[in-house]
């Protein structure tokens, strides 16, 4: 089945009660039992509803994994899954990560004694070099979030297994239609569905794949013992907008291509982060794992000031957190998502304060070009 038609018709594309051809939003906390222990399939809605089921099924089959499972948003998804390690367990994490996982490895999880260590993992060297006799798991972004930088997933994932450890992939950029971490060595795929797979800025929600039935227990474990599950209309609302992320990836990557070629000529712009340029350091990489280089883009405008007018300017680039939806976002990360970061490792990391990170939307691109002329200008 090729990706656009198990978009629309993979995991549960329908009602097996009704026929009905969207799978209905069963509002429901409870469900009638035969007698005791005897029901059909689902007992409370916190260990399963027949709509989160059916998403759940969906991204299972999307990435090519054993198990899906949906949670209330994507912070929720990765502390469920760091879950499965105990106090004393050390991850290796990529360094330019989303500033909400820093947060929560540093400022939340820490506390439990799961330790965590930050390094370029572009690098199979700095991973090697970090690992310890109690490192459990290597977790990678890629592209990273805001610099979009590029890890060898294959390469990774096998020094990984080299020293029994597990592979943790954030995919939320690249997404399934791009990207499947699974099919080149990963574990555990985690996503903020919240961006790309619902894709029209109404949902919140975390998505994670698993490679084996042993972590699918586990998995399911951590989710129905802590909670933080998806409800109905928000399953509902992912379902439908994952059978056009498709169509959705494609456009978006139409208009962020030339949306670089743009800025590439511009002389306000002091760099461009963005895997689709031969430039960047692991284009290579990037080609030969994911068929897409996807809708988000960094670049240096010099100083918080530039930025400043920048965001001030722009008409159809939206001053929002999030990304990923169909209309184009823009956002200065060192104030925004990844303020929870400290400016001496921002700064390190390259996050400065002149550094814009758009989100490329479905506008007609000759009218995203025009308003960053318009802003850049001032």
């Amino acid at each position: 089945m090729k990706k656009k038609t198990q978009l629309i018709h993979g995991g549960i594309p329908n009602d097996p009660h009704t026929g009905a051809v969207s799978v209905p939003i069963y509002q429901v906390s409870t469900y009638k039992q035969e007698s005791v222990g005897n029901f059909k399939g689902y007992e409370y809605s916190r260990s399963g509803n027949p709509t989160r089921h059916a998403l759940e099924e969906l991204i299972k089959d999307l990435e090519g994994g054993k198990a899906g499972f949906a949670f209330g948003s994507g912070m929720a998804a990765i502390t469920a899954v760091m879950m499965l390690f105990d106090s004393g367990d050390h991850v290796v994490l990529t360094d330019d990560v989303y500033g909400g996982t820093y947060r929560v490895m540093t400022k939340v999880l820490n506390r439990l004694g799961i330790e965590s260590t930050f390094v370029d993992s572009s690098s199979m060297e700095n991973i090697k070099k970090a690992i310890k006799p109690n490192t459990k798991a290597l977790y990678i972004e890629t592209p990273t979030n805001p610099l979009l930088k590029i890890t060898d997933i294959k390469k990774a994932a096998a020094l990984a297994k080299s020293h029994n450890l597990l592979t943790i992939v954030d995919n939320t950029f690249s997404t399934p239609y791009w990207q499947n971490p699974i099919n080149q060595g990963a574990d555990i795929v985690l996503h903020s569905a919240t961006k790309y797979l619902g894709g029209h800025s109404d949902v919140v929600a975390g998505l994670v794949v698993v490679n084996s039935e042993k972590l699918a227990e586990e998995l399911f474990f951590v989710q129905n013992s802590t909670g933080g599950v998806l409800g109905p209309q928000d399953s509902w609302l992912l379902i439908r907008g994952i059978k056009t992320l498709g169509l959705r990836m494609e456009e978006h990557e139409k208009n962020t291509r030339k949306i670089v070629e743009f800025l590439s000529t511009h002389p306000k712009v002091n760099k461009i982060y963005y895997p689709g340029l031969e430039s960047h350091p692991n284009h290579e990489i990037a080609k030969q794992q994911a068929s897409g280089f996807g809708g988000m883009v960094s670049f240096d405008v010099g100083s918080e000031e530039n930025a400043d007018r920048l965001l001030e300017g722009t008409k159809y680039f939206t001053l929002a957190e999030s990304l990923g939806a169909v209309e184009s976002l823009i956002s200065v990360p060192a104030r925004m998502t990844h303020a929870s970061i400290p400016s001496d490792r921002r700064l390190e990391l390259g996050i400065t304060d002149g550094l814009v990170r758009i989100s490329v939307g479905l506008e007609d691109a000759e009218d995203l070009i025009e308003d960053l002329n318009t802003a850049l200008s001032k």
